[in-house]
C-alpha cells in the first residue's frame, strides 16, 4: 500500500527497472477481435514453447528479478483489426499480421531466441514492399496516437507496466501540486472538448460541477458506446483501463468528487474484466480508495452494466438507468451539472474524454493546443468500416481531411471501385460525399456541425459506388426506432412513420408525395424531440436527402435502385444476342419464371420472377444481367 508521493516513485523506480529488464518483450493482442480470431491460444502456445526452450519467461512484470528475461504479455488493440491476430515485439517495433498457432515455433526460434523477424508475417503493401516497423506502414503513417498511444504497447492486464511508462503522474501533479480551481482551469484551457458526441468543453464542465453548493458531487464515464461499428471506447477500456481511471481520479480532485461510476455496456465482457482488475490493482497500492497515496482524499469507483439500450448514451438517461430506473431522458434544465446521479452536481464525460486528461496535466496547455486545430485541439480516435481497404481503430489530429482518412491511413475504396460516401456519427450522424466537395471536409466539430453532421462517437462506414443510400438511411433509421425509448411523441412516432416510408420507397411503392412526407417529419422531429438523441435521430435522413435526392426520385418515380441493392427494384433480363438456348436457367430457376425452347433465346416472367439471382450465378455465357 502506497502512502505518499515518495513511496510512488520509489515503487515506478522499481517496474521501470523490472520492465527494462525484459530483453524481448512479445505483445499478443487480446483486444475483442484478435481474441475472437484465436489470440490467446497463439499466447498460450508462445509461453509453452519459451518454457520447453529453457528461457526465462515472465507473463507479469516481476520487480524483485534483476536479470534479463522474455516477457510475453496480452496487450490491448493496435487498431489494424483486419489483419488480426497481431502480435508486437519490442522494443524493435516489429509488427506481425495474421498470426497463427502454427506460426510460433518459428516465432520463438527465429525472433525470441534469434533476435531476427519473421518476414512472411510482416506487412506487404500491394507493391510489394515490405514494413518491419509498426509505424512504417501506411495505416500508421499519418496517425498520430495519444489517447491510443500505450494500446497494444504494454499488457493490458498491468498497472505496474503503466506506472513504469509514466502512468498516473498526471494523477501525482493534480494532487500533490495543484488546486482543483487550477485543474479546473489547465483542462478548460486545453479546449478539450468531450469526445461523445456533443463536443462540450470539459473544463467548462467540470467548474460548473466543482462550485455547486451542493457538498456530494459525482463523477460518471460513459462508457455505453451504442453507435453500430463503433469500438473506440470498447478498446481503451480493454487496452489501457488506468489511462481512463486516472482521468476519472483527475477529474474527482478537480471537482471534489468522492465516488464515480462506469456505465459499461454488459456486451462488453472483456472490457468490464479487465476494469474490475484495474479497479482492484490500483485499491491494493492506494491509488483508490479511502486515503488515496495518503492524503485522506476518498475516491471510489464502481462498475454499473447496461443491458444495450442506445438511448443510455443521453446523459440524462444513463444516470437514470445507473439508480435503478428505466433509462430514459428527462426535461432540462436542471442540467447534469446541477442535479445529475442520485440529483447531485455530476460530471459526466465518455471513456475517451477522461482518457486525454492525464496527458493534459502532464505535458500542458501549450502541448495539447499544438495538436489539431484552433476550436477542436487534440486527437480523435475513428473506428473505420465498410468498403475501404484498411478497417479498424484509428486516431488522428482533429482537422485531419476526410481524403486523409479514406485513401491515406484507410487505403482507397476496396476492389477498385469509386467512393461514394462515408456516414459519421452513427445513427446520429450523417452523410458526407464527394459531390458536395466533401473529402477535403476538416474532420472536427465545428466543420461538421456546419454540413448537418457530427463526429458523434467516432464510427466512421466508408461506402462505394454501389450501395443505396435510400437503403442506407433506412437501415439506420430502423436502428434509431427500434431503440427509441418512446418517451416523447416526435421521437417515437416520427420515427416510426419516417421508417415506413423509407421501406415502403425501397420497397417499390413509394410515391413522389412520400419525399416530401419524409422530409417534413424529419425536421420536424430534429426541432422538437426531448432529448439529443431524438433531436439527432432523422440526420441519415436529412443528409441523404440532401445529397442524392435523385436516388429516392429514381427509386419512387422510375422504380428503380441505381446502385442495384434493392432487391424489389431489380429487374432480371436475359440478352438474347447471348443466350444459347441451353436452358441451364431455366432448370435452375425455383420459381419456374424462366421458358423458351432449346436452341433459342428464353425470356424472364417479371411477375414470377423472385430476384434470387440464380439464374446469373449459373448462367455459362454471361447472358443474363440484373438492371
Amino acid at each position: 500500500m502506497l502512502k505518499s508521493y515518495s513511496e510512488l516513485q520509489s515503487y515506478r523506480s522499481l517496474c521501470e527497472t523490472a520492465l527494462h529488464a525484459q530483453k524481448i518483450r512479445v505483445l499478443v493482442c487480446a483486444g475483442t477481435g484478435c481474441v475472437a480470431g484465436g489470440s490467446i491460444d497463439i499466447y498460450n502456445r508462445l509461453v509453452e514453447l519459451c518454457r520447453i526452450h529453457g528461457l526465462d519467461t515472465q507473463i507479469e512484470l516481476e520487480k524483485e528479478v534483476n536479470h534479463e528475461g522474455i516477457g510475453i504479455k496480452k496487450s490491448g488493440c493496435n487498431g489494424f483489426c483486419e489483419l488480426g491476430p497481431l502480435i508486437k515485439i519490442m522494443p524493435m517495433g516489429w509488427l506481425y499480421l495474421k498470426c497463427r498457432v502454427d506460426d510460433c515455433e518459428e516465432i520463438v526460434e527465429k525472433t525470441i531466441i534469434g533476435g531476427k523477424p519473421v518476414d512472411r508475417l510482416l506487412y506487404r503493401d500491394d507493391d510489394g514492399n515490405v514494413y518491419m516497423e509498426q509505424f512504417d506502414i501506411p495505416f500508421y503513417k499519418k496517425q498520430t496516437r495519444i489517447v491510443l498511444d500505450e494500446c497494444g504497447q504494454i499488457d493490458a492486464e498491468s498497472i505496474d507496466e503503466y506506472i513504469a511508462l509514466g502512468g498516473y503522474r498526471g494523477l501525482e501533479k493534480a494532487l500533490f501540486e495543484m488546486q482543483p480551481e487550477d485543474i479546473c482551469s489547465i483542462v478548460e484551457e486545453s479546449g478539450l472538448r468531450g469526445r461523445g458526441g456533443g463536443g462540450f468543453p470539459a473544463g467548462r464542465k467540470w467548474k460548473q460541477v466543482l462550485h455547486q453548493t451542493e457538498p456530494v458531487h459525482y463523477v460518471v464515464c460513459n462508457g455505453d458506446e451504442g453507435d453500430p461499428g463503433a469500438f473506440m471506447d470498447r478498446s481503451i477500456m480493454e487496452g489501457n483501463p488506468h489511462r481512463m481511471l486516472e482521468g476519472m481520479l483527475i477529474a474527482g480532485i478537480a471537482t471534489q468528487s468522492h465516488e464515480a461510476y462506469i456505465y459499461v455496456r454488459a456486451e462488453y465482457p472483456l472490457a468490464v474484466e479487465r476494469l474490475k482488475r484495474a479497479i482492484a490493482a490500483a485499491e491494493e497500492i492506494g491509488i483508490l480508495g479511502d486515503n488515496v497515496l495518503g492524503t485522506g482524499f476518498e475516491f471510489k469507483v464502481h462498475i454499473n452494466q447496461g443491458a444495450g439500450a442506445f438511448v443510455c448514451g443521453e446523459g440524462s438517461a444513463l444516470t437514470a438507468s445507473i439508480e435503478g430506473d428505466r433509462g430514459m431522458p428527462r426535461v432540462k434544465p436542471p442540467r447534469t451539472v446541477e442535479k445529475g446521479l442520485f440529483a447531485r452536481p455530476t460530471v459526466l464525460n465518455n471513456v475517451e474524454t477522461y482518457a486525454n486528461v492525464p496527458m493534459i496535466i502532464v505535458n500542458g496547455v501549450e502541448w495539447y493546443r499544438a495538436i489539431g486545430t484552433e476550436t477542436s485541439p487534440g486527437t480523435k480516435a475513428f473506428a473505420i468500416t465498410g468498403n475501404v481497404k484498411n478497417t479498424g481503430l484509428i486516431e488522428v489530429p482533429m482537422g485531419t481531411t476526410l481524403r486523409e482518412v479514406v485513401f491515406d491511413i484507410g487505403g482507397g475504396i476496396k476492389n477498385g471501385k469509386k467512393f461514394k460516401a462515408v456516414q459519421i456519427g452513427g445513427p446520429s450522424g450523417g452523410c458526407l460525399t464527394v459531390g458536395a466537395g466533401q473529402l477535403d471536409l476538416p474532420l472536427d466539430f465545428d466543420s461538421l456541425k456546419k454540413v448537418g453532421a457530427m463526429i458523434g462517437s467516432g464510427g466512421l462506414v466508408v461506402m462505394d459506388e454501389d450501395t443505396c443510400m435510400v437503403e442506407v438511411a433506412r437501415f439506420f433509421m430502423d436502428f434509431t426506432q427500434n431503440e427509441s425509448c418512446g418517451k416523447c411523441v416526435p421521437c417515437r412516432e416520427g420515427t416510426k412513420r419516417m421508417l415506413e416510408i423509407l421501406e415502403r420507397i425501397v420497397a417499390g411503392n413509394g410515391t413522389p408525395e412520400d419525399i416530401d412526407i419524409l422530409e417534413e417529419i424529419a425536421e420536424t422531429v430534429s426541432k422538437t424531440a426531448l432529448c439529443g438523441l431524438g433531436k439527432s435521430a432523422a440526420n441519415p435522413v436529412l443528409s441523404t436527402l440532401k445529397y442524392f435526392r435523385d436516388e429516392y426520385i429514381s427509386h419512387v418515380v422510375d422504380k428503380k435502385c441505381p446502385a442495384g441493392q434493392c432487391s424489389a427494384l431489380k429487374v432480371y433480363r436475359i440478352d438474347p444476342d447471348k443466350c444459347k438456348g441451353c436452358s441451364l436457367c431455366s432448370r435452375k430457376c425455383p420459381a419456374g419464371a424462366i421458358s423458351g425452347q432449346l436452341k433459342s433465346p428464353f425470356s424472364i416472367d417479371a411477375s414470377k420472377c423472385i430476384k434470387c439471382g440464380a439464374c446469373i450465378e449459373n448462367c455459362k455465357f454471361g447472358a443474363i444481367y440484373c438492371e
